[in-house]
C-alpha cells in the first residue's frame, strides 16, 4: 500500500490563531473527510503528524487531544474513510526538540513505525515547516489550503526539489 502524510491544522481541520483547544473546536474542513476516504479506496494509507504545542503551553491536555482525534476518526468512519495512525508531539518551539516540525523527527519516528521509506511518499501540510519536515526524508511536499496563512511559491534551492510545490507564509 501506498502511504501519505498529512497535517492536521489547516489541511484537515479548521485552524486557529487561538490554537483548538477543544472538541467543539475542532471542526473539519468541508470535504477533507471526503478526501481521506478518496485516498483510503485509492490505496493509501493515511498518517496525520501534527505539532501540538497546546499541550505544553497548557491550554489542553492529552485526554482533550486524544478525544479530538477520536472525533477525527470517527467523521472520516462516517464517509468511509479511515486514518492509519496520528504522530503528534506536545512540545512549545522554546523545548528545542528534535520532533517539532520543521525538524525531521516526527518524520522519521513515522518512518520507523509505518516500516516504510518515506523517499517519495506524499506530505501534504499548510505551512512551510511542515513541507521542511517531510522533505527532510525524501517526501514529496503539496502544499494544503490554509485561509489564514495564504501560501506563495519559494524559488527552488539545492534542498528542495524544483517540482515541488514549495510555499512561504511572509
Amino acid at each position: 500500500m501506498k502511504l501519505i502524510v498529512l497535517d492536521r491544522d489547516g489541511v484537515i481541520n479548521e485552524d486557529s490563531a487561538n490554537y483548538i483547544k477543544t472538541v467543539e473546536e475542532w471542526k473539519a474542513i468541508p470535504g477533507s473527510m471526503e478526501a481521506i476516504a478518496r485516498l483510503n479506496r485509492g490505496g493509501f494509507r493515511v498518517v496525520v503528524a501534527t505539532n501540538q504545542s497546546g499541550i505544553s503551553r497548557g491550554l489542553f491536555d492529552l485526554e482533550t487531544l486524544c478525544a479530538m482525534h477520536q472525533k477525527m476518526h470517527k467523521e472520516a468512519s462516517i464517509v468511509g474513510g479511515h486514518i492509519d495512525g496520528i504522530f503528534f508531539l506536545p512540545h512549545a518551539p522554546e523545548d528545542k526538540c528534535e520532533c517539532r516540525k520543521p525538524k525531521p523527527g516526527l518524520f522519521k519516528e513515522i518512518q520507523a513505525r509505518m516500516s516504510s521509506r518515506l523517499e517519495g511518499v506524499p506530505v501534504v501540510g499548510d505551512s512551510l515547516r511542515d513541507l521542511q519536515a517531510g522533505a527532510s526524508q525524501g517526501c514529496l511536499p503539496f502544499r494544503g489550503k490554509n485561509r489564514q496563512r495564504p501560501c506563495k511559491p519559494l524559488k527552488s534551492t539545492r534542498q528542495n526539489s524544483p517540482k515541488a510545490p514549495w510555499c512561504s507564509t511572509t
